[in-house]
């Protein structure tokens, strides 16, 4: 038998290592899923720019992406759904990163969602002080953490973005622009579709 020339360099592909290999290192979590928006290692952009898929625009918050990460969560066969479904990046900011990190124990995991073109940062705390300080004085009855802020701050900017999160029972009082619901994607509203 002939042997393959392979480089030494070159790392098997993720479907041939050993579950040994895929571990990593203590503190470098390995998703256990690929990244939604690629497969088999290819990007799946050019079925978004044919227009094969319809458009699905959204802001991703804490708990959408922990349950997406985590298989033991409650929500995440809800979660790889809905991100199956994803078109574009979806939105979202520094707060929402740094929890989600916190709860998955894995900043690399978070860092790759990004990388792959899942999430997208599209939030400066700093330009948005003013309003970010306002909502905090408004919900202050509902202690909202700075995640949740920015989040109603991004669907004011984003209008036509839907908040994708498993925190309906706050995300059902939180207004944006004073009056207005904010459109969610829950995984309750999902079960009524």
């Amino acid at each position: 038998m002939a042997r393959r020339n392979r480089s030494p360099h070159r790392r098997p592909s993720r479907a041939n290592r050993s579950r040994a290999t895929r571990k990593g290192k203590k503190g470098q979590w390995q998703p256990g899923l690929p990244s939604p928006c690629r497969e088999n290692g290819r990007s799946r952009q050019s079925f978004f720019s044919k227009g094969l898929l319809a458009s699905m625009r959204g802001i991703a918050d804490t708990g959408f992406i922990v349950a997406f990460g985590n298989r033991n969560d409650r929500h995440h066969a809800w979660a790889v759904a809905i991100a199956r479904r994803v078109t574009e990046p979806l939105l979202t900011c520094e707060a929402v990163l740094a929890e989600t990190a916190f709860h998955l124990g894995s900043v690399s995991f978070v860092l790759s969602l990004i990388a792959d073109g899942m999430l997208r940062l599209a939030f400066d705390c700093s330009k948005n002080l003013e309003q970010l300080g306002a909502l905090a004085l408004r919900y202050t009855d509902r202690q909202p953490d700075l995640a949740d802020l920015c989040i109603i701050r991004l669907s004011e900017l984003y209008p036509h973005h839907t908040v994708i999160t498993v925190d309906e029972n706050d995300f059902r009082i939180y207004r944006r622009n004073k009056r207005e619901p904010i459109p969610m994607l829950t995984p309750s509203s999902t079960r009524r579709n």
